[in-house]
Parts: structure tokens; C-alpha cells; sequence
């Protein structure tokens, strides 16, 4: 095993034992999950401290969800598609929720999240959600970036123990929640027109209020 190999094996193994034990996880520890003798972790790295840090810059690497969106398959239907990136980016909020949580950190270490490097992540991040909307933009009500940022929303949030007072969403109820709310088919309104007036006075102000003058009569297009 190369120098380089060790040190991604032995930065694998540490990652995993910090979501298990946080900071208090030891080189011991590191050393019998990874089958070599504790002294080897030393000539890899100076300290057990940089090990840690180098599994947190691990932790918040996009690499591998670009790869797993990449695999999502296009000739799904639109819900199948999102349920799956939805599923992809659960699993990555809860992850970094859990990991954040053990470690005792309040968020993402500031130089991965607030930099020019981290906002050029998130864009390539949304163009990847957007091109998976693909040829079904057209019969969304709202633009593809527009309709993917809501979904990320109600992905973080029902994916966060606290703030969903630890009732978590599940895939399809996020989906379904943003591509056909929660209105029973019923109640659904049979014309999605925005421009349809809505009447503003109740039916107890109407029968105190005079009557206006007859307006011509506007032929609409049907629903």
C-alpha cells in the first residue's frame, strides 16, 4: 500500500469512527479498525488532530453525489426522478446533521461553506438537479431552478431531527408535497388560472353593500 493509500484508508476509518464516537474516538481505535498497529497511524500523519481534520474535509467533499445524481436514470417519470435525488440528498443532510451533532461543531467548518470555492459546489450542484428535471420543465407552474430550491428546502428541513420535531419527511412525501402539494384530488382547483378575480367581499358584506353597476360581460377561455 502506497504512502497516499494508507493515508486515504487510515482518514476513511477515522471518518467513520467520528460519526460512531466523535472527537473522543482514539488512534487505538483508528489502528484496530484499520488491522495495523497504532505506531503505523504516526508515519502517516503527525497527529491524531490532523487526521480528524483531514476525515472532516472528507465528510463535506460533493464528489460523490455528482456521481450519484449522474446514475439517476433519465427515462424515469419526473417523480421517480426527484424521490431518487431527494433519497441522495437525505441521505447527505442526515449524514452532515449526524456528523456535525457528534463533534460538537455548530456547522460546516467555514472555509468549506462560505467560499468562493463552496458557491461554485452549489451551482454545479443545482444545474445537476435542474438537467434531471429535463424535457418536464414545460409542465412545471414555476421555473426548473425554482421548483429544485424547494425541493432542497423541504429536503433540509424534513431531513433535520430538530427542526422536524423528529418526524421526519421520507422521500416521496417531500416529492409529492412539492410537485402536488396536499390537497386531495377533490379539493384540487379545476383551473389553475392566476389571473382569476377573487371576489374580496364576503357573503355578510355583500348583503350590506349597494350594489355596482353591471360590468359588460368578458368572454374568457375556458378552463
Amino acid at each position: 500500500m502506497t504512502p497516499q493509500e494508507r493515508h486515504d484508508q487510515l482518514v476513511d476509518v477515522t471518518l467513520r469512527l467520528l460519526r460512531e464516537h466523535g472527537r473522543a474516538v482514539t488512534t487505538k481505535q483508528i489502528a484496530e479498525a484499520a488491522g495495523i498497529a497504532e505506531g503505523t497511524i504516526f508515519r502517516v500523519v503527525a497527529s491524531k488532530d490532523e487526521l480528524v481534520d483531514a476525515a472532516l474535509v472528507r465528510a463535506f467533499d460533493h464528489g460523490a453525489i455528482f456521481d450519484r445524481i449522474a446514475e439517476i436514470d433519465p427515462a424515469l417519470d419526473l417523480r421517480d426522478r426527484m424521490v431518487r435525488l431527494v433519497s441522495i440528498l437525505q441521505q447527505r443532510f442526515r449524514a452532515t446533521f449526524g456528523l456535525i451533532r457528534k463533534v460538537g461543531m455548530l456547522g460546516p467548518p467555514a472555509h468549506l461553506h462560505d467560499s468562493a470555492e463552496a458557491d461554485a459546489v452549489r451551482a454545479r450542484l443545482e444545474r445537476a438537479c435542474v438537467e434531471l428535471v429535463g424535457a418536464d420543465a414545460e409542465h412545471l407552474s414555476v421555473e426548473p431552478g425554482e421548483m429544485v430550491h424547494r425541493l432542497r428546502l423541504l429536503t433540509f428541513a424534513g431531513s433535520h431531527e430538530q427542526v422536524a420535531d423528529g418526524r421526519l419527511l421520507s422521500p416521496e412525501e417531500i416529492v409529492d408535497t412539492v410537485l402536488t402539494g396536499l390537497l386531495a384530488p377533490a379539493a384540487r382547483p379545476t383551473c389553475a388560472d392566476p389571473a382569476a378575480p377573487v371576489d374580496p367581499v364576503g357573503p355578510a358584506e355583500r348583503a350590506t353593500t349597494p350594489a355596482r353597476p353591471a360590468r359588460p360581460v368578458r368572454e374568457e377561455a375556458s378552463c
